[in-house]
């Protein structure tokens, strides 16, 4: 499992490439975006991602509490069981349109769906 901005090209190894984003990436087409899911329902939600702000001080923070709204949304565990069944046939990356590359969603996920 990867994880990689979304304005970067794809590359060939990517294999399934899914947004973790619940907004669509400002400026980014369909086309150039190559996804082959958008999975808005595992994002944080808008509260939560309103309080992280993007603030890398709050990003451990941030990771409990997302970590506690994954574990209590029953369609966000099936999205999660769904991308890990996913790992076992090709590759997975888990896109996000954040600058910050070490202090986001996407992090947190790859975390989660690695221990799984």
């Amino acid at each position: 499992m990867k994880i990689k901005r979304i304005y970067g090209d794809a590359a060939e190894d990517d294999g399934y490439r899914v947004l973790v984003d619940r907004i669509w990436p400002r400026g980014l087409s369909k086309e150039k975006a190559n996804l082959d899911a958008w999975m808005k329902e595992i994002a944080p939600s808008h509260e939560l991602r309103k309080w992280f702000s993007h603030e890398p001080k709050k990003f451990p923070e941030f990771s409990q509490r997302y970590k506690a709204e994954l574990a209590k949304n029953e369609e966000q565990r099936r999205s999660l069981i769904e991308l890990k069944e996913r790992l076992e046939e090709q590759n997975v990356t888990l896109l996000y349109a954040a600058k910050d590359e070490a202090h986001n969603q996407a992090v947190v996920l790859k975390e989660i769906i690695d221990e799984m």
